[in-house]
């Protein structure tokens, strides 16, 4: 499996833990880590997407609320609610991944891990996003640079 996969599924299964427990996140990483062990960059890339979308949550709660308007946030399912903020933190540029892998990385988790209908509609909100990817690059980056200044 590639590395940036195997981060990517760690990262989803960390923040899902995040999102239903009050555990540490710096012990949960950890306790992924243990479980599958990644080389120093796909470690890198784990934390990465972890802190980036635990540090940026509300904003990018409000995104996939942008395009998937008839879903309130809090009922989309945790599976999914993750894998979007997960792909919407990529699609902004934070991370040097191509947009439509991005998407592709995103479908092919909730496939996995998700529920039938979940990979139809992550790819449908990912595809809107996709179509306004200009206008998530720049509020989101200015975003994550301004708590990176702190």
């Amino acid at each position: 499996m590639h590395i940036r996969r195997q981060a990517r599924t760690s990262a989803l299964q960390a923040l899902y833990e995040l999102d239903t427990t009050n555990h540490a996140a710096n012990e949960v990483i950890a306790y992924r880590l243990a479980d599958t062990p990644l080389p120093p960059d796909g470690e890198a890339f784990l934390r990465q997407l972890v802190s980036g979308v635990r540090s940026h949550q509300s904003q990018l709660d409000a995104l996939i609320q942008k395009y998937a308007p008839a879903w309130p946030v809090a009922q989309i399912a945790v599976v999914d609610r993750n894998i979007l903020r997960m792909a919407i933190l990529e699609l902004t540029g934070t991370t040097d991944t191509p947009p439509k892998v991005a998407i592709n990385e995103a479908v092919d988790l909730a496939k996995i891990f998700g529920s039938d209908n979940s990979s139809r509609f992550v790819n449908g909100v990912l595809g809107t996003a996709l179509g306004s990817h200009e206008r998530i690059t720049l509020p989101l980056t200015e975003a994550i640079a301004e708590t990176q200044k702190d």
